[in-house]
Order: structure tokens, then C-alpha cells, then sequence
């Protein structure tokens, strides 16, 4: 097991450390999960307020069932105020796996010599693109091994081409990037081509566990991922996603390094992070992990109830390393957005043979929700959910401090539930069965209803309507 070590100090004079091992341990260590103030914390979360490191530590810390009960059952009420019953849906697309670090837990890591290194040509890149398209994916994660071959340069030029791909009623309405950090003109750069947001998720937060995983490569210096985002801030790019890869270290300081990452945010730059991550550990070709923190369902439900207490106006995303099962429990407290339709073989989504039976050789890691877009999107409608292809936000400019503003006070859930509904009925008109149309339908009417008792929706019908006489990409 890692010792608890000293506080590291970042070199770069341009940022200072937020992340302190010692104040987190120490709130971790000493904070009492006394009831009365576990309820009190939890009633500060519903009236939409970020939490402070201990209070976060107040609810990590309690281990009695009934008020971790309590939790959930708050974290699925802050859930249904901020965002309703919308699950933003997004598929990720790998560019190019190749890679000069040596993360042991990375089936990519430079060291791993049975993986098959690819970087797609712009004609399989659009050949890939396609094939979402026809599946009806409107948003996109571009993943980005760390490698010379993958500047910023090469990461707009391929961003642009995603853009320029329509094939009959499908395009990609929003880009984000899962990428290394870059310079401050970096970001600039990627920025100009249009990126929704910017993914770099430090792993782990605690630099000797840090230091003990990262070999080798740019990715083993610790500092200057930490501060990969606020370069991002600097450049403008105002939509950023953190994470932690859970199973590296104590679930309950990643947790908290989250917060901490959080709140330096709302500091430094008066916006938090757009998005927060959680991946499990999943087994990898070549993989080297130390299992004594692997983390149970039972904690991982818990842990993900606790960040959407912690941070009650960030989206949330879970990704198909979960099993269907997981993925449909942990819906339930707070997330916001899922994969579907996932594949991870370079290649893959157009060569349908090639994804027929997942091979670690040429893929990152082992997904364990292999099901259809459309199964997905039909599962969800089943459970009351509202699936999403909103990219509203984004082109309508409320991103950053903007997207803070109506976020914060829970007020995007007034632009997220009619878009929502519009973009479904986009993929009901092209994409859906008889069946799975006909069961979308009635989800939206039962909608419609309940958001009437709040606020107009004389225009979202019409906007309806029109999209059954084939107009297409009416938003809020």
C-alpha cells in the first residue's frame, strides 16, 4: 500500500498547488459522519451548493447503511431538480493509439508490445464518422493516444473533418477531445476548430500512487498534468471535463481530489469543470495494477451519489466499462451523461466483423456494455428516462461562466428538457423502429405534460410537429 506523502509543490510559477495529500488525509481522517450533520449536509446540496472538502468528507465517511440510503436518495432528488430525467448520449471515437508513456494500467503503454498501433487515415476517419451517423450519434469524444503525431494541429485538422461528415440526415453537432494536455496555444489552436469540451483527467490524484503508475513519458510529470486545464482556461477553452481512474488509490481521496479540483476552478476562473469522470479500472493487455484499491459496487454507487452531492451543477459521466447492470443502478444518482453503441478497436465502427469479439491487443481496455445505440435509447425510455442528443448549449454560446450562470441555480433544466425531447424526436423520425418510435412518442407526450405545469409549450410543440414534416437541428 502507498504511504500518506508530503505535500508536492508545482514547479510551473504560473499556477499554485491545489492539490495538498496532507489537508486531504487530514479532513479524511478527522471528520465525523455525525447524522445530524450528514442530513444537514445533504439539505445544503438540494438547495444546489457545492460542498466544501469536509462536508465531502462528512459523507464519505459514513458507513451507517440508513444514511448512506439517505444519500442516494438525495443525490437522486438534486439529480431530478438540476437536470430532469435526461441522459445526454455520446459515442467515443479513438483516432490514434499510439503512444511514448508507460502507464502500467494502459493497454496503449509504450511497454506493451503486443498492441497493434493505428492512427486512422482521414478517409477511415469519415468512414467511421459515417457509420456513427447512420447509427444516429449527434456527439462524439475523440480519443488521442500521447504521441508526437498527435499535435494540435493534427487533432483540429481531424476535428474539422468529423465536422464536414454528413451522410443523409446525420452530423456531428459536437466534438469533444480525450487528448494530452497541451501548451497554452495548444488549446488555442484546437479551440479555433470548434471543440465542445476538453477532456484530461489526472488518474489519480495522489502523487505517489501517481509517481508508482506513470513509468515513463511526458504523462509521468505529475505538475504539469495537474495543470493541464488551467492552460486550457487560459486559452479560452471554458468547457473542460476532470477524472480520476478509480482502483489506483483510495476511492475516497480521489473523490476528494475531485472537489478540490472543483472548487481551484471556481477559484481561479469562476467556472467549475463541465464534466466529471469516474472509470473503473478494467482489465488491459499488459496491465499492472496494485488490486488492494479496487473499488466494490457497493462503494462505487456511493461514490458517485457523493459527487452529485458534492458538485450539484456539473454533468456526470458513466461509460460502458460498467456493465448494464451497474450503468442502470448508478443512473439513478446523478449522472448525465452515458455511452452508446461503444467500440474501442480503431476501425471498428465501420468493419463490423472487426468488433464482432473484443481483442486487448488493439484496444485500451475491456468494455463491459457492448449493447446498440438502439438498445440503449430503448432501455432508457423503459425506465422513464429521456434520452439526449442536445448540443444546444454549445452553439447558443452558454458555455464557461455563461453555462455557470443558468446551471448553477438549476435553471438549465428549463433548455435541457425541450431539447432534449427535440433531438429525440430527430432520432425517432430517422433512426427508430415502429416500435421503439411509437414508445419515444409517448415518453415525450408524458414530458410535455409535466414540464406544462411549469412554463409554456405552445412552441415546443410546434418545434415537434415540425420535425415530423422533416425540418431538422431546432433547439432552445
Amino acid at each position: 500500500m502507498i504511504s500518506k506523502p508530503e505535500t508536492c509543490r508545482i514547479k510551473d510559477q504560473r499556477m499554485q498547488a491545489f492539490i495538498d495529500p496532507d489537508e486531504i488525509w487530514s479532513k479524511l481522517d478527522n471528520t465525523k459522519a455525525d447524522p445530524l450533520r450528514v442530513r444537514e449536509i445533504i439539505a445544503k446540496s438540494l438547495e444546489k451548493n457545492r460542498l466544501s472538502l469536509e462536508e465531502t468528507a462528512c459523507l464519505i465517511n459514513s458507513t451507517d447503511p440508513e444514511l448512506t440510503e439517505e444519500i442516494k436518495a438525495g443525490a437522486r432528488e438534486l439529480k431530478e431538480k438540476v437536470y430532469g430525467n435526461r441522459i445526454v448520449l455520446f459515442a467515443p471515437l479513438y483516432v490514434g493509439n499510439k503512444c511514448i508513456n508507460n502507464c502500467s494500467y494502459c493497454g496503449f503503454r509504450t511497454s506493451n508490445k503486443a498492441a497493434v498501433r493505428t492512427t486512422l487515415s482521414d478517409e477511415e476517419l469519415i468512414s467511421e464518422v459515417e457509420a456513427l451517423e447512420d447509427t444516429g450519434q449527434k456527439r462524439l469524444i475523440l480519443v488521442y493516444g500521447e504521441h508526437p503525431e498527435y499535435s494540435p494541429e493534427f487533432i483540429a485538422h481531424t476535428v474539422r473533418v468529423v465536422y464536414g461528415v454528413k451522410k443523409g440526415r446525420g452530423e456531428i453537432r459536437r466534438v469533444n477531445i480525450n487528448a494530452a494536455p497541451l501548451e497554452i496555444s495548444g488549446f488555442r489552436t484546437v479551440k479555433d476548430a470548434g471543440i465542445g469540451t476538453y477532456q484530461v483527467f489526472q488518474e489519480t490524484y495522489h502523487p505517489e500512487a501517481y509517481k508508482q503508475y506513470h513509468l515513463g513519458g511526458i504523462k509521468r510529470n505529475y505538475e504539469y498534468r495537474l495543470t493541464a486545464l488551467d492552460r486550457a482556461q487560459e486559452a479560452g477553452v471554458d468547457d473542460v471535463g476532470i477524472g480520476a481512474l478509480f482502483g489506483l488509490y483510495d476511492w475516497r481521496f480521489e473523490v476528494m481530489g475531485l472537489v478540490r479540483h472543483t472548487n481551484h476552478f471556481e477559484a481561479v476562473y469562476n467556472v467549475g469543470p463541465h464534466t466529471i469522470s469516474f472509470p473503473r479500472i478494467q482489465l488491459a493487455s499488459s496491465m499492472q495494477v496494485d488490486r488492494n484499491y479496487a473499488v466494490s459496487d457497493q462503494d462505487f454507487v456511493k461514490l458517485v451519489a457523493i459527487l452529485r452531492l458534492a458538485v450539484p451543477y456539473t454533468g456526470m459521466i458513466l461509460t460502458a466499462r460498467e456493465t448494464a447492470e451497474v450503468r442502470r443502478e448508478v443512473l439513478r444518482f446523478g449522472v448525465s451523461q452515458i455511452d452508446g453503441g461503444t467500440k474501442l478497436e480503431l476501425g471498428s465502427y465501420h468493419e463490423k466483423e472487426k468488433a464482432a469479439q473484443q481483442n486487448l491487443e488493439k484496444e485500451q481496455f475491456f468494455i463491459n456494455d457492448s449493447r446498440s445505440l438502439a438498445e440503449i435509447i430503448d432501455e432508457l425510455l423503459g425506465q422513464g428516462y429521456m434520452p439526449s442528443f442536445c448540443t444546444s448549449c454549445y452553439r447558443a454560446g452558454r458555455t464557461g461562466e455563461h453555462f455557470m450562470e443558468f446551471s448553477v441555480p438549476g435553471f438549465i433544466k428549463r433548455y435541457c428538457s425541450p431539447n432534449a425531447m427535440l433531438t429525440l424526436a430527430e432520432y425517432l423520425e430517422d433512426y427508430a423502429d415502429e416500435t421503439l418510435k411509437q414508445k419515444g412518442y409517448l415518453v415525450i407526450q408524458k414530458n410535455i405534460l409535466d414540464l406544462a405545469r411549469f412554463q409554456k409549450v405552445d412552441e415546443l410543440n410546434r418545434r415537434i410537429e415540425r420535425i415530423r414534416q422533416g425540418e431538422r437541428d431546432l433547439y432552445f
